[in-house]
């Protein structure tokens, strides 16, 4: 992509090749240096001319007759190159680096990615810059827009939305932009790699943990996150497992997305099915949540409970917890380390996997 310039003469700007510009006046052409703006998304230069040099063009009449013509034109070649040179200057001050937009900052397993981001950027001297959604869909593509305007060379995203994150993807892509999304896909178009779990195992190995502790038959109820399709995949997967055994029933299923949201809808499953062995959490926070609420309904002992994520806090209650029975792990860390080398590597041209899974593990009591 080159600098956009365009004329005040009343004359047409016509691009003979990719390396000028050339402004026609219609009685005389000149050749204007191109400036390469590929890492420069939305540079604009727009070449002014006062009225006079309007008036004076429409009457043909120059200063100093054809003389003057050319001194005209040096000065304002002069005076273009100048502006150009101090625009892109600018520009470039925020124009190289990796921005990262990630989900939320409320969940372990993202301060765990953040972290691992920011040390590998650090340990590769590149630049990065991390904005948090927080789980609302407008601020993320609102961040992604920045990054855009900035002229980063790669963006690392976690969506919100997998679905309503399509446009700001686009836009990225539109600008030049390479994206890799990491934990979360993104449907409806092609990124430059994604990084994740492979989600749809881990639920598989999640139903069949549950079905082992169930002893292959029972109620169970899950708490669910619709709207992020690798928590799609890893419900799919449990669901996949569980319908092996026929004296499995899923009897609730329900959305919880954050600590609190699932501890009522944990609670309130377990009020209307009081015969629930078991509980599915699509995530740490969900399970933790459900553990809480399996206490508070006075189940202790009766209900088991399985996550996915394995942070700190979900590892020590699997642990201690008699009704915390096992967590799938997931390695952030390992996700935050081959964003950066991938983003690298797209930085420098080369070419990397459209996806890049890492397998999970399961973490049970000792």
């Amino acid at each position: 992509m080159g600098v956009a310039w365009s004329g005040h003469l009343g004359a047409p700007v016509r691009q003979p090749s990719e390396h000028c510009r050339t402004i026609d006046t219609g009685y005389f052409t000149h050749d204007l240096l191109f400036v390469d703006a590929r890492k420069f998304s939305g540079v604009r230069i727009v070449i002014r001319w006062q009225e006079e040099a309007r008036q004076m063009d429409r009457r043909r009449k120059w200063p100093h007759g054809r003389g003057g013509m050319n001194m005209t034109l040096k000065h304002f070649a002069k005076t273009l190159l100048v502006s150009a040179s101090l625009t892109l200057a600018a520009a470039s001050a925020h124009a190289e680096g990796i921005g990262a937009s990630l989900l939320t900052q409320q969940h372990p397993f993202y301060n765990e990615l953040a972290k691992a981001i920011t040390a590998e950027a650090e340990a590769k001297n590149v630049s990065v810059e991390i904005s948090i959604a927080n789980q609302d869909l407008n601020k993320q593509l609102a961040d992604i827009e920045d990054f855009i305007v900035k002229g980063v060379d790669v963006i690392i995203m976690s969506p919100v939305d997998s679905k309503g994150a399509l446009a700001a993807v686009a836009r990225a892509k539109a600008a030049g932009i390479k994206v890799i999304t990491v934990d979360v896909p993104v449907e409806g178009t092609e990124v430059a790699s994604y990084i994740g779990t492979d989600n749809y195992a881990g639920g598989v190995m999640a139903g069949e943990l549950m079905a082992e502790q169930l002893g292959g038959k029972g109620e169970v109820a899950i708490i669910d996150y619709p709207l992020v399709q690798s928590v799609v995949n890893r419900v799919n997967g449990f669901k996949e497992a569980i319908a092996k055994h026929p004296d499995i029933q899923i009897v609730s299923i329900q959305t919880g997305i954050t600590r609190a949201e699932a501890l009522a809808v944990a609670q309130n499953m377990l009020q209307a099915n009081p015969d629930i062995d078991g509980i599915f959490g699509f995530g740490d926070d969900a399970a933790l949540a459900a553990a809480v609420a399996v206490k508070s309904s006075g189940l202790t002992g009766k209900v088991r409970v399985i996550g996915f994520d394995g942070m700190p806090e979900a590892i020590k209650a699997v642990d201690s917890d008699p009704d915390f029975v096992g967590v799938i792990q997931q390695f952030p860390d390992q996700m935050g380390k081959l964003a950066i080398e991938t983003a690298i590597k797209l930085q420098a041209g080369e070419d990397v996997p459209a996806e890049q899974p890492i397998v999970p593990g399961v973490y049970v009591k000792k």
